[in-house]
């Protein structure tokens, strides 16, 4: 694999007084399929947000590729980043959230068309072509013209893969997509985002509580623990032997759970 795509060096991000990123160094290369594991509370989610722009840092450097994300390089040094560059930044990645966000006054292909023609300035008929596309890649060919409300939540996350998917990111990342779901309906979800890793060279980062399904689909697996990364290795490794107590701890309590 080649360089890194995401970089994180030395990142901190407080709320107040609470730190919930310490001073994180973390890279994942292109293509690479990682997740993140951890107890609630230890900055998984954080570091989704951040590179969505949704959360801000309180210090260090965010790089996608060779540019930084929250700063902008100017005469030599590096400066905020202004709301043309972030937009400009987040348009290299998609984000599949636990809430399946869609828009209920819009059909599903509305849904996925809108970004690409308002954002992408995709021509309607360019994007309802892609937005098909997508759509029979997610197994939901027949709910095109159907609104969020008369779809099972299953069905409503998986147009939002489609969704996402549409405006040809280069990174994916997903935030315990199938948290809100009923157990039974969790299935689906998985398998269509281990196709997309299986046949789709994109970078992604998830994270989740299906530990199964990590160990499956990931090329690593990072355990996070109070904002930093306690122990990296490949899934097999990482399930099998790992070497911190503290990730031993986590583990065998949400294993148990299961």
């Amino acid at each position: 694999m080649s360089e890194s795509i995401i970089k994180f060096d030395k990142v901190v991000k407080r709320f107040g007084s609470l730190t919930v990123i310490d001073e994180l160094d973390f890279e994942v290369k292109r293509g690479e399929k990682v997740t993140i594991i951890g107890p609630s509370g230890s900055g998984k989610s954080t570091v989704l947000r951040i590179l969505m722009t949704l959360e801000s840092i309180s210090d260090g450097v965010v790089w996608i590729g060779d540019e930084p994300l929250w700063h902008e390089q100017k005469n030599g040094s590096m400066v905020p980043a202004s709301e043309a560059h972030l937009r400009k930044m987040r348009g290299q990645l998609g984000m599949v959230f636990q809430q399946f966000n869609l828009f209920p006054h819009m059909t599903v292909l509305r849904n996925i068309t809108e970004a690409p023609v308002r954002v992408g300035k995709l021509s309607k008929a360019e994007a309802k072509d892609r937005a098909e596309e997508l759509l029979q890649m997610v197994g939901l060919s027949d709910q095109a013209n159907k609104y969020p409300h008369q779809l099972s939540g299953g069905q409503q996350q998986r147009v939002g893969i489609a969704r996402a998917l549409a405006m040809r990111p280069k990174i994916m990342l997903f935030d315990e997509p199938t948290s809100a779901l009923d157990p039974e309906l969790v299935g689906e979800v998985l398998n269509v985002i281990g196709q997309l890793a299986e046949e789709h060279d994109l970078t992604m980062l998830l994270v989740t509580h299906e530990m199964r399904f990590a160990r499956e689909v990931s090329d690593r697996v990072c355990f996070f623990d109070r904002g930093k990364i306690k122990e990296e290795a490949a899934p097999d490794e990482l399930f099998t032997n790992p070497k911190e107590e503290r990730t031993r701890e986590f583990l065998k309590a949400v294993l148990e759970e299961k």
